[in-house]
C-alpha cells in the first residue's frame, strides 16, 4: 500500500523558515520522481518543486532561491526547506508521486506565514 505522509508545517513569522518532510512507504522511493504542491485558500493547487530520482531539481519561479528540495533515499523521505517565507507562501503543502500512471498524494501539512 502506497502511503505519503507530510509533516513539519506550522505557524511562522515572515522571514522565517520551516522544513517539511514527506515520508513514504509502499514505493521504490529511489526510483521515482517526487513533487511538492501547495494550495492556498480559495486557489487552485499549484506545483512548487520537483526532484528527480537522479537529483535534478526544479522550482516554480516564486520560490526559486528560497526553497530547496532534497531527498534521503535511505529514509524514503523527501524534504522541502523553506527559507525567507512570506505570507503568500501560506498554504497546505502536499507531496506527490506517480507510480504506474497513478497519482499518489499525501494528506497535506498546513503552513501559515503571519506576524
Amino acid at each position: 500500500q502506497v502511503r505519503l505522509v507530510e509533516s513539519g508545517g506550522g505557524l511562522v513569522q515572515p522571514g522565517g523558515s520551516l522544513r517539511l518532510s514527506c515520508a513514504t512507504s509502499g514505493i521504490l522511493f529511489g526510483f521515482l520522481k517526487m513533487d511538492w504542491y501547495r494550495q492556498a485558500p480559495g486557489k487552485q493547487r499549484e506545483w512548487v518543486a520537483s526532484l528527480s530520482m537522479v537529483g535534478n531539481r526544479n522550482y516554480t519561479d516564486s520560490v526559486k532561491g528560497r526553497f530547496t528540495v532534497s531527498r534521503d533515499n535511505a529514509k524514503n523521505t523527501m524534504y522541502l526547506q523553506m527559507d525567507n517565507l512570506n505570507p503568500e507562501d501560506t498554504a497546505v503543502y502536499y507531496c506527490k508521486t506517480v507510480r504506474n500512471g497513478i497519482d499518489y498524494w499525501g494528506q497535506g501539512t498546513q503552513v501559515t506565514v503571519s506576524s
